[in-house]
């Protein structure tokens, strides 16, 4: 798995391809590659919203013929219980993604909560700088922009390490060259990044 591209939809040919490995990931990558080694024939995946999370539970059920359950924390409790049963009996791994895992997480559910407690949890953490780099050139390649390197560096030592905060100033800066007939370079993005409150204005000139 090497690559991830925002926004989250599902296209019909979805593969690893589609998915960014880097440090803040690798972890629950090399985890879901390695489902023998699980103790139980389920994991819970959290992670940031916009992370790429639900992505990467689609393409691990697609490779390994196993269940997902996204959002879990909204889905009916006994179906969640249900399907953690069934993973043990079939053997087909069950991959529930949610916000927060127990006990962050607590469900109503006595028994749930009692199978959760055994099941392992895994979480993709907030993108380091190889990554936002790579969502900002993947981002922008969507929409027909080619970034450089230089323009990627200037942004990824300023901005907020988050991916919401990604996906925003890739919004922003892609209206801005829009509505201001302006070339996407370190100018603009001084400018984006300043509307933003991620660098004073002051440094404009810098």
């Amino acid at each position: 798995m090497s690559q991830i591209a925002l926004p989250l939809d599902w296209p019909a040919d979805e593969t690893d391809a589609d998915f960014i490995v880097s440090a803040s990931n690798a972890a629950a990558v090399r985890h879901l590659e390695h489902v023998a080694t699980w103790p139980v024939w389920a994991t819970m995946l959290t992670g940031p919203r916009k992370s790429g999370r639900s992505l990467l539970a689609r393409i691990f059920v697609l490779k390994s013929g196993g269940t997902l359950i996204d959002n879990a924390e909204e889905q009916n409790e006994e179906r969640i219980f249900h399907a953690w049963n069934a993973a043990q009996e079939s053997r087909h791994p069950l991959l529930i993604v949610c916000d927060r895992a127990p006990p962050e997480w607590r469900p109503r559910l006595a028994d749930l909560r009692s199978r959760l407690s055994a099941t392992p949890a895994i979480r993709l953490g907030e993108p380091d700088d190889q990554l936002i780099d790579r969502l900002i050139e993947r981002l922008l390649g969507s929409r027909g922009i080619v970034t450089r390197p230089e323009f990627r560096a200037y942004v990824v030592t300023r901005i907020e390490r988050s991916f919401i905060a990604v996906q925003r100033f890739v919004d922003l800066v892609d209206q801005a060259a829009l509505a201001r007939r302006a070339k996407i370079g370190i100018p603009l993005a001084k400018q984006v990044l300043a509307e933003m409150g991620v660098i004073d204005e002051s440094r404009l000139l810098v």
